[in-house]
């Protein structure tokens, strides 16, 4: 038998928040397994949301900088928000992204390496642990980026479209958080695990087997529209979708980046 200790359900209760006998419950029946106990408690409607951004506390800014039809995108953490305010911490931030575009060094490990000397000493300064989490380098003819508050960040490449609609199209994604680009690009093991559960969920209304798979159906394509951008209702115009939109103007996204501080990669 698996050992389920207190840890394993604290984990599962915070990604759940399901209670601690349910989460013990499911994980004993799911041999420890964390990622099938939620769809256990969420086939049980035990489940109340599943919170999958791995919220990791770090502090720190996002740094943006599109040079030469390059872009580039940078999350550096610190500790507190005190030290993310500061003003060698900015600088630090600036000063890497500038040299990634101006010295074409696109690997996040280069990066580490060439600043590591810099990095230390304004630790030493600072007086808190400083990490350079995340990069993503796009290049493209139409590239536009969106920060808010320093906090969010968006990178976005497009064919056949304008400036404004693009950068509204970025004010978009950081406000709505879509993790694929499409519904074509989820991926069938996402959408088969959606799936399973919407109909476990649905049988508890014990109508036909066709009134259920209606249910299941609306639900799926609410899912799938959901998670992609294409699909999302545009913040800017909810009447239409961001697709409806790129169809409108004869254009497509390419491919866009979305960093939080403190969250995991969305896209």
């Amino acid at each position: 038998m698996t050992n389920i200790t207190s840890s394993l359900i604290k984990q599962l209760r915070l990604r759940t928040g399901a209670g601690f006998m349910e989460c013990k419950r499911a994980l004993i029946e799911e041999h420890g397994d964390i990622e099938l106990s939620i769809d256990n408690l969420r086939k049980s409607g035990q489940a109340q949301a599943e919170k999958k951004i791995h919220n990791v506390t770090n502090q720190g800014l996002i740094f943006v900088e599109i040079q030469n039809k390059i872009g580039a995108m940078l999350e550096l953490n610190c500790q507190t928000d005190f030290v993310a305010k500061d003003n060698l911490f900015s600088s630090l931030g600036k000063e890497i992204v500038l040299t990634a575009l101006l010295k074409n060094i696109r690997n996040i490990d280069d990066i580490k390496s060439v600043f590591e000397t810099k990095k230390k000493e304004l630790i030493s300064k600072v007086g808190e642990n400083i990490n350079i989490k995340r990069f993503i380098f796009i290049e493209g003819d139409n590239i536009v980026s969106y920060l808010h508050s320093g906090r969010i960040g968006v990178l976005i490449s497009a064919i056949n479209l304008n400036k404004k609609i693009l950068k509204n199209i970025a004010m978009h994604i950081a406000a709505s958080k879509p993790e694929y680009l499409s519904p074509n690009d989820i991926s069938d093991s996402v959408f088969q695990r959606e799936y399973k559960i919407q109909l476990e969920l649905a049988k508890k209304h014990n109508k036909s087997p066709s009134i259920l798979q209606k249910i299941v159906q609306g639900r799926m394509n609410k899912f799938v529209n959901n998670i992609s951008l294409t699909g999302q209702l545009f913040i800017m115009d909810p009447k239409k979708t961001v697709g409806s939109i790129l169809d409108e103007n004869n254009s497509r996204i390419i491919s866009f980046t979305r960093f939080e501080v403190g969250l995991s990669d969305v896209n």
